[in-house]
């Protein structure tokens, strides 16, 4: 579900790269399933549309003041992507933007809809000491951010100009332009009564990716472990020895990953073709039809949510 941003209505923009286009189909259709889908446009956002990103394939930044190297067949190259939505508005009207790993539970009219008492940015706050936030899901007043300028930005990311931790978790930011809603519109790996959205986060564990071989860089901040990480990754290239995608501890969240796939299959949102393509080149699981055909449909949005 694509198309043009227009500036009168609010939308909501899902990034995601090829390696995670399913989830983002499937998330799409997790928004649109709201009562109040005629008032609001969802956008996939591509990252390969933007072909900047590419021309940086093998080049060095910063992370955490570590040096990385910018993977194109990395499975998270899609981040940085949530930085455009304000340009693709045309830095006018209301837009929330979210991983392809985050999938609306409850109503997200009532986020779109929400006061943001003047702030440019809602987001989670985070779980780190150093002021970090979650920018895996935004409510942005694009008006409020013309300084977002992601080409630019990127290519200063390899000019030494800017770190990755500090720009995805919006520490370049003014403080008092962030206003913070409620975790469960961002829950991470949480699925309660309460969550409004939740976000697969840890990519071990995502629900479609059990038992392919790992595709991610991991953290390399955390102290000990994150020298152990680097050591690997230099010594024996960015995905040697991390093994296989483990099975999701909560079986509620498999069901709804895939009883919101069944349900985008059958609105038409995803074909058997692009269902067949993206297990033949590992980017979901292999028996990812008979998962979907098995998994109970899902009720009514309305009913989810007065059952919660």
């Amino acid at each position: 579900m694509t198309g043009n941003a227009g500036a009168t209505r609010p939308h909501i923009f899902i990034q995601t790269n090829n390696k995670q286009s399913i989830g983002a189909i499937v998330s799409a259709y997790s928004m649109k399933r709201s009562p109040h889908a005629d008032k609001f446009d969802v956008t996939i956002m591509h990252k390969e549309d933007y072909p900047w990103f590419a021309k940086r394939d093998g080049q060095t930044y910063k992370r955490h003041g570590v040096d990385r190297v910018w993977h194109e067949n990395d499975l998270q190259t899609f981040t940085l992507t949530r930085f455009l939505p304000p340009q693709l508005m045309g830095y006018q009207g209301r837009a929330l933007v979210v991983d392809p790993d985050v999938f609306a539970v409850q109503d997200v009219w009532e986020l779109l809809t929400r006061d943001m008492q003047g702030k440019a940015i809602m987001c989670r706050g985070s779980k780190f000491k150093n002021g970090a936030y979650a920018s895996s899901v935004m409510l942005l007043d694009c008006a409020k951010l013309k300084h977002w300028d992601v080409e630019k930005g990127f290519n200063e990311l390899f000019e030494g100009k800017r770190d990755y931790h500090q720009w995805i978790s919006l520490l370049m930011e003014d403080p008092n332009t962030i206003g913070v809603f409620e975790n469960e519109w961002n829950d991470f790996d949480k699925l309660t009564p309460a969550t409004k959205m939740i976000h697969n986060t840890r990519r071990r564990t995502q629900p479609w990716k059990t038992g392919l071989k790992v595709d991610y860089t991991p953290t390399e901040f955390v102290p000990v472990i994150g020298w152990i990480m680097r050591m690997r990754r230099k010594m024996f290239g960015d995905h040697a020895f991390l093994g296989h995608y483990a099975r999701h501890p909560d079986p509620k969240q498999e069901q709804l990953f895939y009883g919101l796939l069944k349900g985008a299959y059958e609105a038409g949102m995803v074909t058997d073709a692009q269902i067949k393509e993206a297990m033949d080149k590992n980017y979901i699981r292999h028996d990812s039809v008979e998962v979907m055909k098995a998994a109970p449909s899902l009720p009514p949005l309305t009913e989810m949510k007065a059952a919660a």
